[in-house]
C-alpha cells in the first residue's frame, strides 16, 4: 500500500514536472535529478522488502519448531498419564491385598483394637465431664492418642487406659481437699480450699461449686439452693472430728439438679410475676392490716378503760363509752323507765359507729382480694391466648410469663384474703364484746331504775 502511494506521488510529481516543463520549457537538468532520486528510492524500498521477507521466513521456522516441541510434550504427557493410571490401578489392587493381609494377620487382635478404641472414647467422655478432673486435670490426654490411632495399641497405652479407669473408680469413693482457682461470678478469681465429695460435689466451706466443662474452670452456682440444703455445707465443714454431719448430694453429680436450681424463681421473683394486679392486691392487704391493727389497739384501750370504769360506776368518765352512758343515766335519773331506756339506747347507738368504724372495710378488702386475683387470672389467660395466636404453641416459654401472671395473682388474692378474714374476726369480736358490755350495763341500769320506781 505504501509502495503504491509512493508510486502515485512520484507519477504525480513526474506529470507535474512534465507539465511544468511543457508549459514553461523547464530545464532538462532538473528532470535528470528527479529521475535519479526515483531510482534511489526504488532501490531502498526493494532492500526493505527483502529484509521483511527474510524476517517473516525466520519467524515461520521458529513457530514450526515450537509446534513440533508442543506436539512432542503432549505425546510425552499422554504416555505419562497412561503410566500413572496403570500405577494407580496397580496400587489400588496392592492396597486391597495389603488390607486383607493385615486383617488376616491381626486375627482376633482386630476385635481387641476396636474394643480398646471404644473404651478409650467412653473413658475420655467420662473423665472430661468428671469432677475428679478438677483435682487431676489432663488425665484424658494419653487416651486421645489411643482413640485416634489407626494401629494396634501398645502395651503401655493399654496400661494408661487401665490406670485412667481405675483412678476414676477409686477417686469416686474418696472425699479429698485441694487448693484450686475458683472463678467468681463477678469475673475475678481466687485460690480457695475446695472439698471434693467423690464424683458428686465440689464445695468450699460455705457453698456448692460446679465445674464448667467447656472452660475447665471451677465456679460457684449462680444461685445457691434453698436454705436447708445450702446450710448443710457449712454444717458439714463445721462439724467436730468424729461427729456425724449430713450433706445433701446431687445424684446427677451436680450436672442437673444443682444447675436446674439456678433457674428456680425465688419468692420475690414469683411475687413480681403478678404484675400490677399483684401489687394492688398487696396494697389492699397492707391497708386492711393497718386498719385492723389500729382498730385492735383502739378497742383494746377502750376495753381496758371500760374495765376500770366497771370498778367505779359511781364516778363515770367521758373518756370511755361506758362512762358516757353512765353520765346519760345520771343526767336522767328523774325520768321514767321508758324514757330512760330510750335515752340509754340512743347513747349506745351513738357509741356503736365509733366502735365499729373500719371493721366493715376490712371485710370488704377480704372479699375484694380474691376477686382481684381472679381478674389477674383472666388477664393472664387473655395474654396467653394472644401469644398463642401470634406465635403458636411451639415454644412454651413464650406463654410462661402470662401463665405465671394468672397463677400468681390468684395465689396472692387468696393469701391476702386469709389474714384479712382472721383479723376481721378478731377485731369484730372485740367490738362485739364492748357493745355487749354496754348493752348489759344499760339493761342493768334500766332494771335497777324500774325497781326503784316500783318500790
Amino acid at each position: 500500500m505504501r509502495k503504491a502511494i509512493k508510486t502515485l506521488v512520484v507519477a504525480a510529481a513526474v506529470t507535474l514536472s512534465a507539465s511544468v516543463a511543457f508549459n514553461a520549457a523547464a530545464n532538462t537538468e532538473q528532470l535528470d535529478q528527479l529521475l535519479e532520486q526515483i531510482k534511489k528510492e526504488r532501490a531502498v524500498e526493494g532492500r526493505m522488502n527483502q529484509q521483511r521477507e527474510r524476517e517473516f521466513l525466520a519467524e515461520r521456522s521458529d513457530k514450526q519448531a515450537m509446534l513440533n516441541t508442543a506436539k512432542k510434550e503432549f505425546a510425552d504427557e499422554e504416555a505419562r498419564g497412561k503410566r500413572l493410571a496403570k500405577a494407580y490401578s496397580d496400587n489400588d489392587i496392592l492396597i486391597a491385598q495389603k488390607i486383607q493381609e493385615l486383617e488376616s494377620a491381626q486375627g482376633t487382635m482386630g476385635e481387641v483394637f476396636g474394643v480398646v478404641r471404644q473404651a478409650a472414647n467412653q473413658t475420655i467422655g467420662v473423665i472430661t465431664s468428671s469432677l475428679i478432673s478438677a483435682q487431676y486435670p489432663g488425665r484424658e490426654e494419653p487416651l486421645r492418642a489411643i482413640a485416634a490411632a489407626t494401629e494396634l495399641p501398645t502395651l503401655s497405652q493399654m496400661e494408661d487406659l487401665w490406670v485412667a479407669m481405675l483412678t476414676e473408680m477409686t477417686e469416686s469413693a474418696k472425699i479429698s481437699k485441694f487448693d484450686a482457682e475458683v472463678v467468681k461470678l463477678d469475673g475475678g478469681s481466687s485460690t480457695e480450699r475446695v472439698t471434693r465429695f467423690g464424683a458428686f460435689h465440689l464445695t468450699t466451706d460455705e457453698q456448692y461449686l460446679i465445674r464448667n466443662v467447656d472452660t475447665d474452670q471451677i465456679q460457684p452456682l449462680g444461685r445457691q439452693p434453698q436454705a436447708k440444703i445450702h446450710e448443710s455445707v457449712a454444717a458439714y465443714h463445721n462439724a467436730a472430728k468424729g461427729e456425724l454431719a449430713g450433706l445433701y448430694v446431687d445424684p446427677t453429680k451436680g450436672n442437673s439438679l444443682l444447675r436446674l436450681n439456678q433457674q428456680r424463681s425465688t419468692l420475690m421473683e414469683y411475687y413480681h410475676q403478678g404484675g400490677t394486679v399483684g401489687y394492688l392486691i398487696t396494697v389492699l392487704l397492707f391497708i386492711g392490716l393497718l386498719i385492723a391493727l389500729e382498730r385492735f389497739l383502739v378497742l383494746t384501750m377502750v376495753g381496758g378503760k371500760m374495765r376500770s370504769q366497771l370498778k367505779n360506776l359511781a364516778s363515770p368518765s367521758d373518756s370511755n363509752p361506758l362512762g358516757r352512758i353512765l353520765n346519760v343515766y345520771h343526767q336522767n335519773r328523774s325520768a321514767d323507765v321508758e324514757n330512760l331506756e330510750l335515752k340509754l339506747d340512743e347513747a349506745i347507738l351513738r357509741e356503736t359507729p365509733k366502735i365499729d368504724r373500719g371493721i366493715g372495710l376490712i371485710k370488704l378488702f377480704a372479699a375484694v382480694a380474691p376477686l382481684m386475683g381472679l381478674l389477674g387470672t383472666v388477664i393472664g389467660m387473655i395474654l396467653t391466648f394472644q401469644q398463642i395466636t401470634l406465635y403458636g404453641t411451639g415454644d412454651p416459654k413464650l406463654m410462661a410469663g402470662s401463665i405465671s401472671l394468672a397463677l400468681v395473682t390468684t395465689a396472692l388474692g387468696l393469701i391476702a384474703a386469709l389474714p384479712l378474714l382472721f383479723v376481721h374476726s378478731i377485731v369484730q369480736a372485740k367490738a362485739k364484746s364492748i357493745l355487749h358490755v354496754l348493752d348489759e350495763q344499760s339493761a342493768g341500769i334500766v332494771a335497777a331504775h324500774a325497781e326503784k320506781e316500783n318500790a
